[in-house]
């Protein structure tokens, strides 16, 4: 059946085991230095992609169609207006980076993810540079993930290029990160985990991470990152010839990956889609997998993992249950396909430490809300959906033992996804979830954008009570100010603060007849509130969305992140917040960070 049938897992330090697919004699369009693209390549997911029959996320369309080019809504440069914000924004990339081995410069950074611990900060986020960069190139610049490092509290970064990965002949990064710290034996980990696909277009989907450790310390401290570490795979597979001896596959895609560590028992967890082949619609599963970090002294987990080479779990291995066509069981499945082929996008998982349980948040009706079939006519409304597994569902196991979540709970969502937002290249947006759980308040937490009160959305909070799923108030609670009819999306929200307070932001117009656009956020919320709180300015300097070069789609990415520094003792958080998003003050759309105290 192939080496693509059981991938193995791979460990700090060595090479990526998942040999190419073979994709000899099919023609197609440039992507990452002369790559196929997943749509010239024949790939079926990016078929139904460019039919508009599912949507997925900026890493996918890289995937599938290569660089694309913004047209600007008006021309001119950018217009650089001050205004009252955090002094400390900080751009984490280079751009004397962003040019391909051959000199050209590439523009667009987007889709941001950040963490910390102490003085240790990392950034990453989708690094358009990749589109023009042949493997293997100096930095890697041919991954489709960008990271930078800093040792300074996030008062400057080394932008360090493309995430190390060696298979990249075969294999590469193609973005949408998450970014998670972690500290152990005394020791600072990071781990970034991005969409891993074939570069030909075809053979098994992945989500990979690569491991990173501080090392030194203070001013010459340094991140060293391994391989990419498999921590989640397409679980279905149809064989075709190429040649009279040689098979390759078309698999399911894995997307929108997020990570969250429960660092009371050293596991990692993921959430993503995987957008099947074969279903009963031929919809997409909500799914899960676990990695074991180790115990809490930095030595070898029950896994056999450690901080530095974690071993997780994915899954079943490929097999062949029908003619030409295999399959596999996920870790964990958060949720099934849809009967009615609704879409389901943009899961989100959050660790409760004292419990071990995680919580899984997802969209209901992403894209096929817009009248797509299968689930057109379905009557069913969008729902952000909030899912709870218990920790003895949780083991270190190729599959769960466990069926499904033990609880949910939903809120019905007045969908953003309809408008067209200036500047903004991609259509439709989005109305994912953001989660994080309070012990202190007995409460797990979603946020979320929202049209129910203005036509260009609003930025709600819903809380539930822990196991329960009970909700906490009666409503949602509005997080932003009155805007005056302007736009409030992409909330981030990771953990509660030493008080158990929340800490949102997002991005925000003050109007939406200008596509000057900034980020603010609410500061200690107390997630049981009913009230309104206060909002601050994040950004110093508005960007101008309209008049930004940039090779991605979407050029400003669809989240924003944010992320309280963490600790290696109970109740592993610090006091400091760090705030990322993508950022176009200088004309190209750069990942800028800024920080403040937590709550």
């Amino acid at each position: 059946m192939g080496a693509l049938i059981s991938a193995p897992l791979i460990a700090l330090g060595t090479a990526v085991a998942v040999p190419s697919a073979g994709a000899a004699g099919i023609a197609g369009a440039p992507h990452h230095s002369a790559v196929r693209t997943g749509l010239s390549a024949g790939n079926p997911f990016c078929k139904r992609l460019a039919h508009r029959r599912v949507l997925a996320s900026a890493a996918a369309y890289s995937f599938c169609f290569g660089p694309q080019i913004h047209v600007h809504a008006s021309g001119g440069t950018p217009a650089v207006k001050t205004r009252s914000g955090l002094a400390n924004n900080v751009d984490a990339a280079s751009l004397s980076e962003d040019v391909s081995p051959a000199g050209v410069r590439a523009d667009g950074q987007s889709e941001t993810s950040v963490a910390a611990s102490g003085p240790y900060v990392v950034e990453a986020w989708n690094d358009s540079t990749s589109f023009l960069s042949a493997c293997p190139a100096q930095m890697s610049k041919e991954e489709g993930t960008g990271f930078a490092f800093s040792s300074n509290g996030g008062k400057t970064f080394a932008d360090l290029g493309g995430l190390p990965n060696s298979n990249c002949k075969n294999y590469i990064y193609e973005g949408d990160p998450s970014v998670s710290a972690y500290v152990a034996g005394g020791k600072t980990f990071f781990y970034i985990s991005s969409l891993y696909d074939s570069t030909t277009g075809i053979g098994r989907s992945f989500i990979a991470m690569d491991a990173c450790e501080v090392t030194g310390a203070g001013g010459s401290a340094a991140l060293s990152c391994g391989q990419p570490v498999m921590v989640g795979a397409s679980t279905q597979c149809q064989r075709f010839k190429i040649s009279k001896t040689k098979f390759s596959e078309f698999c399911s895609f894995t997307d929108k990956d997020y990570m969250s560590i429960d660092p009371a028992n050293g596991r990692l967890y993921v959430s993503y889609s995987d957008f099947l082949l074969r279903s009963t619609n031929g919809g997409d599963v909500e799914v899960m997998s676990v990695c074991d970090l180790g115990t809490r002294s930095g030595g070898t987990g029950p896994a056999g993992g450690t901080p530095a080479a974690p071993v997780c779990e994915h899954g079943t291995k490929l097999v062949l249950i029908a003619k030409n066509f295999l399959q596999a069981s996920p870790y964990f499945t958060v949720a099934a396909p849809d009967p009615n082929g609704c879409e389901l996008e943009g899961s989100y998982p959050a660790a409760d430490i004292a419990t071990g349980n995680v919580y899984v948040g997802y969209e209901y009706n992403w894209g096929t809300n817009l009248g797509f079939a299968p689930c057109e006519g379905s009557g069913t409304p969008i729902q952000d959906v909030l899912a709870m597994s218990p920790f003895t569902c949780l083991p270190l196991a190729a599959v769960s033992p466990c069926a499904g979540p033990a609880a949910r709970a939903s809120v019905p969502v007045v969908s953003l996804d309809g408008t067209f937002v200036p500047g903004y290249n991609r259509f439709p947006t989005n109305d994912f979830p953001r989660l994080a759980v309070s012990d202190k308040f007995g409460t797990v937490s979603m946020v979320w954008n929202d049209t129910r009160f203005h036509a260009f959305g609003d930025i709600l909070l819903q809380s539930f009570g822990l196991n329960s799923l009970q909700p906490v108030q009666s409503k949602p609670v509005l997080l932003d100010r009155p805007h005056n009819g302007g736009l409030d999306m992409f909330p981030a929200v990771r953990s509660a603060n030493l008080d158990g307070l929340l800490d949102v932001s997002w991005y925000s117009r003050t109007s939406v007849t200008t596509a000057d656009t900034s980020v603010l956020a609410a500061i200690g919320i107390n997630p049981r509130s009913t009230a309104t709180p206060a909002n601050i300015q994040v950004t110093n300097v508005l960007s101008n969305w309209d008049n930004d070069s940039s090779l991605i789609v979407p050029n400003f990415g669809d989240y924003t992140d944010n992320a309280v520094s963490v600790t290696g003792t109970w109740p592993y958080v610090g006091s400091t917040l760090y705030v990322a998003w993508s950022d176009g003050r200088l004309g190209i759309p750069q990942p800028f960070e800024a920080h403040l105290p937590a709550g």
